[in-house]
């Protein structure tokens, strides 16, 4: 009997292959530094061949899409990589309140590149630290030597607009404020930026207290508004 992952995975390698696009690989590949082999999949197509497939899967346990995950983890082609983080995103209610520590903290620190984290940060980290209480997690994140671990909690609450908690959102930040580190720079000013549009204030007295902070956290904070 096809279960959730054999069903998932069976339909997924064997349909990605036949839209493989060389050309489209190549670019791919190089735009994202050789972080991974591509097949050259578009992201809309992408989208509706999982569209189709999940749709005709059986409901997961917690464990089961993690599981599932992880094995398109595996997969040398980053296609399958963001097929893991759309699997997520589709069944995301039937993750539970230690989906972020189980799998998605294992997968962050997997074959990592921004896509990847980011993904995972829109499909899991944001909408599960919201629904279940999770600073204990983000704080262990935070203070990791890993700097995508870094990336993915100072970004946990975008979008949050008045419900941000800004006083974590200020210790998360502060103890990376001397970071030269793009990708931890790049998330403190976006995180700077989408703050500046619900407390400004607050941004303009983070930039004031740190001088120290990356040019790259300043251009993107200043970005007020936009």
């Amino acid at each position: 009997m096809a279960t959730f992952k054999s069903s998932a995975l069976q339909q997924i390698k064997s349909e990605f292959p036949r839209h493989r696009d060389v050309a489209a690989a190549f670019g791919a590949q190089a735009y994202m530094k050789g972080v991974a082999p591509f097949l050259g999949i578009k992201a809309p197509v992408r989208r509706k061949i999982l569209r189709e497939i999940f749709q005709g899967l059986p409901l997961p346990t917690s464990q089961e899409l993690g599981l599932t995950a992880r094995e398109l983890w595996k997969l040398p082609e980053r296609e399958y990589h963001y097929a893991a983080c759309d699997l997520i995103d589709f069944f995301i209610e039937y993750s539970d309140k230690n989906f972020l520590r189980d799998h998605i903290e294992y997968l962050i620190v997997q074959k990592s590149w921004w896509d990847s984290v980011d993904l995972l940060g829109t499909s899991a980290v944001s909408p599960l630290t919201e629904k279940f209480p999770s600073v204990g997690l983000m704080r262990k994140w935070n203070k990791s030597s890993n700097m995508w671990l870094v990336r993915a909690s100072i970004q946990h609450q975008r979008g949050r607009k008045s419900q941000t908690d800004i006083p974590l959102l200020i210790e998360f930040m502060d103890r990376h404020s001397a970071e030269s580190e793009f990708f931890i720079a790049k998330a403190i000013g976006w995180a700077l930026r989408d703050l500046s549009r619900v407390n400004n204030s607050e941004v303009k007295k983070f930039l004031a207290h740190h001088p120290e902070l990356d040019k790259v956290a300043v251009r993107e904070a200043l970005k007020l508004g936009k």
